[in-house]
């Protein structure tokens, strides 16, 4: 059952609110590693599928956002619009252009790993839609597809420790979205690779420190990303009992304080807005977590129950008022209210 409510914005809006971003290059903040002048080029031309939505990623998971609601509205008024602006990006010549912008060894740690995990899901979204011209885009995109996925088989075993961060950099957000790609795929060889990192990293751990949560510009939640990747890569009772330890005090007055909803205190700043997605990740993470757990487990009530107190907040502040929030809240708001990573 979602933990959404009915007041959540429509699929409609969601799609206008993406699409007013997509395609708009300008605001544009790029990390972009320069060889020479000639370097020096608009981002349309850097990057001509993914050039919109002030940064790569956001434009990456706004594509996503579109994709899942075409194929999971079939026939509704926004597909064709949708449909429209997947075809105008996911071309062979554009993706071949970025393609060959990614390519280069010196951009090997462009995206890594949180833009390239976005990527999968896309490729994920595309590979399960049974739909023409989704064929197309999918296969358009393979290449980049795996050019992605080498890179995080290349890179894993290399990083020594996982980064425990609220922002992009978070390994186990990340990992999250590429371990659900691997599945689809059938690419049991990285699927494998995921589970022997998470469990190295993370089964040994011991009471999280959850007091020291949030930070003033997270939009992740460390100790849930990784509890919602342990779920994944744990059977059901190992799971209950590593919860357990990780997390022993849901029901104190200290836990109920972490699982409080964040009020950003200026959505129109980039790094305060990114609490607007704190509270849409944390609701999805603790409904995935919550997800694991046998139905009449009091943890999990406990876990829905915050879930949907993040929900609501998350959901009430996506808007199109503050390009801040306006260029990724969107997809955040699809990806929870979709259960992507669950259903």
């Amino acid at each position: 059952m979602s933990v959404v409510a009915r007041a959540a914005p429509s699929a409609a809006s969601l799609v206008e609110l993406i699409l007013a971003a997509v395609g708009r290059e300008y605001p544009s903040h790029i990390v972009h590693w320069m060889r020479s002048d000639e370097d020096a080029r608009p981002p349309r031309e850097l990057t001509p599928a993914f050039f919109g939505s002030f940064d790569w990623h956001s434009c990456v998971h706004g594509h996503w956002a579109l994709a899942r609601l075409a194929r999971l509205n079939p026939g509704a008024p926004f597909e064709a619009r949708a449909r429209a602006a997947l075809a105008t990006s996911l071309t062979p010549a554009k993706i071949a252009g970025e393609a060959a912008y990614l390519g280069i060894p010196e951009r090997a740690g462009f995206e890594r790993p949180y833009g390239l995990a976005w990527l999968l899901q896309l490729a994920a979204e595309l590979r399960e839609w049974a739909d023409a011209e989704a064929a197309e885009w999918s296969a358009a995109l393979a290449p980049l597809e795996a050019l992605a996925r080498d890179r995080v088989f290349a890179w894993l075993p290399k990083l020594p420790w996982p980064v425990r961060s609220g922002v992009h950099a978070q390994t186990a957000l990340s990992l999250c979205l590429i371990l659900d790609w691997s599945r689809v795929v059938k690419d049991h060889e990285l699927e494998a690779l995921i589970a022997r990192r998470a469990r190295a990293w993370f089964e040994s751990d011991l009471d999280a420190p959850i007091a020291y949560e949030p930070s003033g510009n997270d939009f992740l939640s460390p100790a849930l990303g990784e509890a919602d990747l342990m779920r994944r890569v744990c059977p059901a009772m190992e799971f209950a009992g590593w919860l357990a330890a990780f997390l022993p005090d849901l029901e104190s007055d200290r836990a109920r304080r972490w699982l409080t909803p964040v009020t950003s205190p200026d959505p129109s700043d980039g790094q305060l807005a990114h609490l607007d997605g704190l509270n849409l990740s944390r609701a999805w993470m603790l409904e995935g977590i919550a997800s694991a757990l046998a139905p009449a487990e009091r943890r999990r009530a406990l876990l829905e129950a915050a879930a949907r107190e993040h929900a609501a907040a998350g959901l009430s502040a996506v808007s199109g008022e503050h390009y801040a929030g306006a260029h990724w809240l969107g997809s955040y708001a699809v990806y929870l209210m979709t259960r992507r990573g669950i259903a």
